[in-house]
């Protein structure tokens, strides 16, 4: 299994927290929940953070059984409405934003 992470640093214009909460989870999540080949589909809002380390409001985490799967995933037509929906998102709702893609290899284990 592979994790691919999109991770939304920068900082969210004052006040604004809840409204881009509501506005992802009614605009952004739909599409990114039909990614083909999608496994499983985490939307997180950061909470808390280290004094000193990178202000992260958004991140998305999709999980793909493989690359093949992943690249299904990425070039799926939900994908590129999705991708057209981030500029409406930063404008609303961010002052300063960066987007950062990482693919993670997954182990996962239950005790």
């Amino acid at each position: 299994m592979i994790t691919r992470y999109a991770i939304f640093g920068g900082t969210v214009k004052d006040g604004k927290e809840a409204e881009m909460r509501a506005w992802v989870t009614e605009h952004l999540t739909p599409l990114w929940r039909k990614f083909a080949c999608a496994e499983e589909v985490r939307v997180l809002y950061g909470m808390d953070q280290d004094a000193d380390g990178p202000n992260i409001p958004l991140m998305l985490a999709i999980t793909y059984a493989d690359r093949a799967a992943m690249e299904k995933g990425i070039t799926s037509p939900a994908r590129h409405a999705a991708k057209a929906r981030l500029p409406e998102l930063y404008d609303r709702f961010y002052d300063k934003i960066e987007l950062w893609h990482y693919l993670m290899d997954r182990e996962q284990y239950f005790d």
